[in-house]
């Protein structure tokens, strides 16, 4: 087995957000001339330990969109360039609302209310007068998620009912779409709004709801009804991102279909160099190698995959590297489609960088 400690912060990198940035050269040049990104574990890159420990994560060997979080005052002229608020177990939903419906996370209570907050009291410094600052947010990359995850799993893990977490994605779909529009209203112009993740593929939630009967399961191995879960999330997403571009029709508001290219991995893994597709490569045995009492690096018995690059999942929750990449050359295409002239600017040195397969979705 390979060791966990080489491998435990695979979680944290940012691809697509890293895929963008490293194309960035000046206004004229670049992409965007900053990116700032808002979420969850899937996009912090150090915002968790920087609270935890007041360390910084890296990953890869690069210098990633740097966290907000626990940064000294000398390092704020980074931010210039963009900035990276997501923190690991992040809610769209206010922590103090979820507690009172009795859902609880184990690891943060920050919220997407709060991220955002944070980054309005930063743009201040970034940029003034206020006019300088709306047209640094016009030339800036908003990368909003991927978000609401937690406020599903954590209930989910935690045994709730699903008629009630139900009825929590309409008030998760309104936070982030409010948060956009706040965004818009300082002079935001370009957003990636990824959706939502097949649960039902999810090692944790797998083990969480192990005996199912065989009906429940479908060909790929993936939770049926968790699954349905999940695009109903993004279905109302998509209706109300929908709402918003009708409203501001000379924003770019690109949704990102991370459910439906997900699933081409699940049912076509060999395709794409996967052999293992609902087991975590890094975790503690049992079926889906997911225990929820001693998770991925839980010492001293850390077990991980001698392979990571055959595994689309990490430790449970998170998707290995190998998996990343696949799913930043989507996100890639996403822009370059909705963004004409885009593809002019900067994307294919920050791909060859990546060494990403880049494909046309066509041929997915």
């Amino acid at each position: 087995m390979a060791s966990c400690s080489s491998l435990k912060q695979h979680f944290f990198v940012i691809i697509f957000v890293f895929l963008i940035i490293t194309g960035i050269s000046s206004p004229v040049n670049g992409c965007f001339t900053s990116i700032f990104s808002f979420g969850d574990s899937l996009t912090d890159t150090g915002n968790l330990l920087e609270i935890s420990v007041s360390e910084s994560a890296e990953a890869l060997g690069f210098s990633l969109l740097p966290p907000f979080y626990g940064s000294k005052n000398g390092r704020w002229k980074e931010f210039q360039k963009g900035v990276n608020f997501a923190v690991a177990g992040a809610t769209a939903l206010n922590s103090s609302f979820l507690a009172e419906q009795g859902i609880h996370s184990v690891s943060t209570n920050i919220s997407l209310g709060v991220e955002l907050n944070s980054f309005k009291k930063l743009l201040p410094s970034l940029c003034s007068p206020s006019s300088n600052c709306r047209e640094l947010l016009r030339n800036s990359l908003i990368v909003m998620g991927e978000i609401g995850g937690n406020d599903y799993n954590h209930p989910f893990l935690q045994g709730e009912n699903t008629e009630k977490i139900l009825q929590l994605v309409p008030l998760v779909v309104d936070v982030i779409t409010s948060s956009i529009n706040e965004l818009i209203e300082l002079g935001a112009e370009t957003f990636l709004v990824p959706g939502n993740f097949p649960n039902g593929c999810s090692p944790s939630l797998l083990t969480n709801f192990q005996g199912s009967s065989k009906d429940k399961y479908d060909s790929t191995g993936c939770l049926t009804w968790l699954n349905k879960f999940s695009q109903h999330h993004n279905r109302l997403l998509q209706n109300e991102l929908e709402k918003l571009r009708n409203r501001h029709p000379n924003v770019n508001i690109i949704y990102v279909d991370y459910y439906s290219f997900t699933m081409r991995i699940y049912r076509s893994p060999e395709q794409f160099g996967f052999k293992e597709t609902v087991k975590a490569c890094c975790g503690m045995g049992g079926p889906y190698n997911y225990d929820p009492s001693k998770s991925c690096g839980y010492p001293p018995l850390e077990r991980c995959c001698s392979d990571p690059s055959s595994y689309i999942n990490w430790d449970g929750f998170h998707y290995t590297e190998a998996a990343n990449r696949w799913i930043a050359s989507v996100v890639v295409e996403e822009l370059m489609s909705a963004i004409p002239g885009l593809k002019n600017l900067c994307p294919t040195s920050a791909i060859n960088k990546l060494r990403i397969p880049y494909q046309h979705k066509s041929t997915f």
